[in-house]
């Protein structure tokens, strides 16, 4: 059997979705996975061996050249001369079931009532009926295992083996210490409003008293993360790293610490210990276990339209996420 997944962006959502990889292989050993991903975040899906071939595209690219639909029209299509028995759209989204439908006639997405974007679901073969305010790794599950013809439940998902590989990379060594725990610190995410204070972040680092490494995606990033190392001796900016050496760092971590992006939950696909700090959005992005917990603030979410203007997150007392910090240390 041969099938795709079309999983196009962002880190998060993908990291969400590959859980389903090991399950689909226990099921159906001789099955051939094939990915459809942003070429940004193809680097997520490398090096995991339940992945036949990572098939990128850059679709993002149309918001800033349209004259680039032709090209990468041409190369979905040559995707689809691999043959597909189905095509499972797990983004929902307008843009993955064109792209699916592009891929193979037997395709498999979600109901109109199960997504934003509802005339996406009028491009599948195979609807699929899942609430939009479910868990939304219990989403991914669901849309992929039942196009499949199995179901994974939430005892299988909360039994996951680490899930995010990578090359080693030795030039992570100077960074973490044996005489220290090592925290690692995610600052920024896509929205200003998701993002706890660096001064809150600083307090965290002084009171724990670990080697803290804070990671960063972009310039603003970036100065937050100097502005941290410049105002506790506890804490480091990294360099710039790509994410290969980024899964490398978290998986070597003792515990990340980080706003509701990415980046953060990269810890839970590594098995990592982590405290995700929630704002604006719902804290059924993520599953809460013995060692990946979250902290929210007391604002109320609607996750059928999140409000980018609620700072709630800047509210949140560090000592709590310094507590919880130290049980899971």
């Amino acid at each position: 059997m041969k099938i795709a997944i079309v999983k196009l962006s962002a880190m998060g959502d993908i990291i969400h979705a590959m859980v389903v990889l090991e399950y689909i292989k226990k099921n159906i050993p001789n099955i051939e996975i094939d990915w459809v991903v942003e070429s940004a975040f193809a680097p997520i899906l490398e090096d995991n061996p339940n992945i036949t071939r990572i098939l990128p595209v850059n679709l993002k690219a149309l918001k800033r050249d349209k004259k680039k639909l032709f090209s990468q029209i041409k190369l979905i299509k040559e995707y689809s001369h691999k043959n597909y028995d189905c095509v499972i759209d797990a983004q929902g989204l307008i843009k993955s079931a064109i792209t699916s439908s592009f891929l193979s006639k037997n395709t498999y997405g979600f109901s109109k009532h199960s997504i934003r974007e509802k005339v996406a679901s009028y491009l599948y073969k195979h609807k699929i009926d899942i609430p939009y305010n479910a868990n939304t790794i219990d989403r991914n599950a669901k849309i992929i295992s039942n196009a499949l013809g199995f179901d994974i439940s939430s005892e299988d998902i909360l039994k996951k083996q680490p899930f995010l590989y990578y090359k080693e990379d030795a030039s992570i060594k100077k960074y973490l210490t044996k005489d220290k725990k090592n925290i690692i610190f995610v600052v920024g995410s896509t929205w200003e409003s998701r993002n706890y204070p660096q001064e809150k972040f600083v307090q965290i680092a002084h009171t724990l008293q670990a080697n803290t490494l804070v990671v960063w995606g972009n310039e603003e990033e970036y100065q937050k993360a100097k502005y941290i190392e410049t105002h506790t001796p506890y804490a480091k900016a990294m360099p710039k790293i790509n994410l290969n050496t980024l899964k490398a760092l978290i998986s070597q971590s003792d515990l990340l610490i980080g706003n509701d992006t990415g980046p953060t939950h990269m810890a839970w696909g590594l098995n990592i210990p982590s405290i995700t700090i929630f704002g604006p959005t719902p804290t059924s992005r993520v599953y809460i276990t013995p060692i990946n917990k979250v902290i929210k603030s007391n604002s109320i979410v609607n996750p059928y339209k999140l409000n980018k203007n609620d700072y709630s997150i800047r509210d949140i007392n560090p000592n709590a996420i310094i507590n919880l910090a130290k049980e899971l240390l």
